[in-house]
């Protein structure tokens, strides 16, 4: 029964003039996740490249470059809520109640924790505007705490988004194998590494590049090869 379920899912129901209805909204949908991978990647390049490295270390010229970064990342979170919702259609009647339940809470704590970070960043930039006392100690504990809730806290809810819907692949085999594999070296790794880094910071927006581009394409092969 399990078997005809997912043949069903895999290759749903048309319309009598051959049109794929359910399959052309996913395509275009998908589209949302290669849109927050850009944009949140983008933000974090901005902001992190802004940050003053030490405590006397004055930020003043990038405050254009914040502010771009700051008006990107809301249309990044919008963009990842949408792609939550493509893969989370994915799973049609296969889904599993439990790791469906860990993979949305992780993503939404992960863009909560991504808010955040953007409010300290939106806090401190309207405080260095402002004021005219000295603010190297405040400026440099706002860039740690930002540090800590994207990069220990966010970083750990995108891997632990990672395992679950790596773990849902492997079961239903919505996904390929050595897709659902690879999900997981990299989310441990994200779990594992404790770094500041820029890298494993982008980490997580590339992955989900990845995956909307597999599914953009499969999704493709499947319109131009109906059964």
């Amino acid at each position: 029964m399990l078997l005809v379920e997912h043949l069903a899912f895999r290759h749903p129901r048309r319309h009598d003039d051959g049109g794929d209805p359910i399959a052309g909204t996913v395509e275009r949908e998908s589209v949302a996740g290669v849109v927050f991978g850009v944009l949140f990647g983008s933000t974090i390049v901005l902001l992190r490249t802004a940050l003053p490295p030490a405590p006397a270390s004055p930020w003043a010229h990038h405050h254009s470059q914040i502010t771009i970064a700051l008006v990107l990342a809301p249309f990044a979170g919008i963009a990842f809520l949408w792609f939550i919702g493509v893969v989370r259609d994915r799973f049609g009647e296969l889904e599993d109640r439990f790791f469906a339940t860990v993979f949305l809470g992780s993503g939404l704590l992960f863009l909560a924790t991504m808010f955040v970070s953007m409010a300290l960043a939106g806090g401190l930039l309207a405080v260095s505007r402002t004021s005219t006392t000295p603010q190297d100690e405040l400026v440099y504990f706002g860039r740690e705490v930002m540090l800590h809730v994207s990069n220990v806290y966010g970083v750990r809810m995108a891997a632990v988004f990672m395992i679950s819907l790596g773990t849902i692949w492997l079961r239903t085999g919505l996904m390929p194998r050595w897709l659902a594999i690879i999900t997981y070296v990299f989310a441990l790794g994200l779990l594992v590494v404790v770094s500041f880094s820029l890298w494993v910071t982008l980490v997580f927006p590339a992955w989900v590049v990845v995956i909307s581009a597999y599914i953009l394409g499969a999704d493709r092969g499947r319109s131009s090869h109906p059964d």
